[in-house]
């Protein structure tokens, strides 16, 4: 455990420059004093790590100084790999860079963290976009990435469900979800999210903006994903499901329906289960339960109920239309 702990030391004071004694404790979990007896065994090792005193103090490696990577256990070796997306990389322009990156990492690495890292790479694959879906390539994403990573406002032509919108942003991060791109940015000094292939037109400008060193694209994601999730399906119901039509409920409705699916009771004789579950509003919650066909019955609210009454009549009416056209 201490060697592990020795090597993170390092690797962050090589990461992050001047570091307070604090910040390490809470990063690997143990006592400021264990810090500090880590250190002193750091330097007696011949490690030139040395300290900065005051209010702004901290502890730093000697400039020019690099930890070599023989460090690394066999394990972390192989999510160093793992942790690659090769196709959104080429989608970024970034894939040569990539390789490169990797061959260099693998000729520094001592010959059995080698084989760990080439067996990871055997045995493992990421395939990013969801079944039956390609993965996205948009038009500007290169064009964006530049933007993100140089931090240029830009110009932008950008189709809504809405409509078509002019914005001015400065552009913070890119997401990848279910082989879609996303650029968050901040317009009117608010954070929003675009789906990058649905931009129309863009401008990368010369103006530089100030990255807001408080904004964390990770938390921002997963609190925008809540949030959209929570306005997707602000209501409930309680419907009848056949085992199949459960399992394919359990199947195919996004992750905050599955996790908020609640079972109500014992399956009846016939194997149907009672549920509540979150749903859209009106017209999306009937479309969605009209994919389970006879697997499902709404028992309430009855408005939704009564609308799922009135498509089936649409759908009974249409059908018979046809069928009396071919008899």
């Amino acid at each position: 455990m201490r060697a592990s702990r020795l090597i993170n030391i390092l690797t962050t004071l090589q990461a992050k420059g001047l570091v307070k004694a604090e910040a390490l404790a809470a990063e690997n979990e143990v006592s400021v004093r264990t810090i500090y007896r880590d250190i002193d065994a750091l330097s007696l090792s011949g490690i030139p790590v040395y300290s900065e005193r005051g209010s702004d103090g901290g502890y730093k490696l000697l400039d020019g100084y690099r930890v070599r990577l023989n460090g690394l256990s066999p394990a972390e070796a192989e999510a160093m790999f793992l942790s690659a997306i090769p196709g959104a990389a080429a989608d970024l322009g970034l894939g040569s860079l990539m390789a490169g990156a990797q061959k260099k990492l693998t000729a520094a690495l001592p010959e059995d963290l080698r084989e760990s890292a080439r067996r990871t790479q055997s045995k493992f694959h990421l395939d990013a976009p969801t079944w039956l879906a390609e993965g996205e390539q948009p038009v500007y994403l290169q064009a964006i990435a530049d933007a993100v990573w140089n931090s240029k406002r830009i110009r932008m032509r950008y189709r809504s469900w809405k409509a078509e919108k002019n914005r001015v942003a400065e552009p913070l991060g890119i997401v990848m979800k279910g082989g879609a791109w996303y650029l968050v940015a901040r317009v009117d000094d608010t954070p929003r999210t675009y789906r990058i292939s649905r931009v129309l037109d863009l401008i990368v400008t010369d103006e530089h903006f100030d990255w807001p060193k408080t904004f964390d694209l990770a938390a921002y994601w997963d609190e925008n994903t809540r949030r959209l999730e929570r306005e997707l399906y602000p209501n409930s119901a309680i419907v009848r499901l056949s085992g199949w039509g459960l399992r394919e409920v359990e199947h195919m409705s996004p992750p905050y329906v599955r996790s908020n699916l609640e079972l109500l009771g014992e399956p009846d004789e016939q194997g149907w289960h009672t549920v509540r579950l979150p749903v859209a509003q009106e017209r999306m919650a009937v479309s969605e339960m009209l994919k389970l066909g006879t697997e499902v019955e709404i028992i309430d609210p009855p408005e939704l109920r009564a609308a799922m009454h009135r498509a089936v009549g649409i759908l009974m009416a249409r059908y018979s239309e046809a069928s009396d056209l071919t008899s």
